[in-house]
C-alpha cells in the first residue's frame, strides 16, 4: 500500500444525522440524534434519544437545522464529533 493511498484512508468514523438543538456555544452545537432499538429484556422497539456536542468551525448550523455529524478526535472535554454537513434549514 502506497503513502496516498494510506492518507486517503480514514478508518470506519461513525455518522449520525440529527436536529441541532442548541447553538449558543462559539463553534459548539448540541445535535439530539432520535433512534429505534428493541428493548433487551422485553423486545418491544422504543425510541431513544442522545445528544452530542460537535464542532461547527463557521458557526453555520443554527437551532432546528438537520445535520450529519462524524466522529472525530476528542476536541474537549464533551466534543467527539464534528458537522460535516447541513442537509435542511429549519423553517425559523
Amino acid at each position: 500500500m502506497s503513502a496516498v493511498e494510506n492518507t486517503n484512508q480514514r478508518g470506519n468514523r461513525k455518522e449520525r444525522v440529527g436536529v441541532v438543538t442548541s447553538d449558543v456555544q462559539n463553534k459548539t452545537i448540541v445535535v439530539e440524534v432520535h433512534r429505534r432499538t428493541p428493548h433487551p429484556l422485553y423486545k418491544k422497539v422504543v425510541k431513544v434519544r442522545k445528544k452530542f456536542t460537535a464542532h461547527d468551525e463557521q458557526n453555520e448550523a443554527k437551532k432546528g437545522d438537520t445535520v450529519r455529524i462524524v466522529e472525530t478526535r476528542p476536541l474537549s472535554k464533551n466534543k467527539r464529533w464534528r458537522l460535516v454537513e447541513i442537509i435542511s434549514r429549519s423553517a425559523e
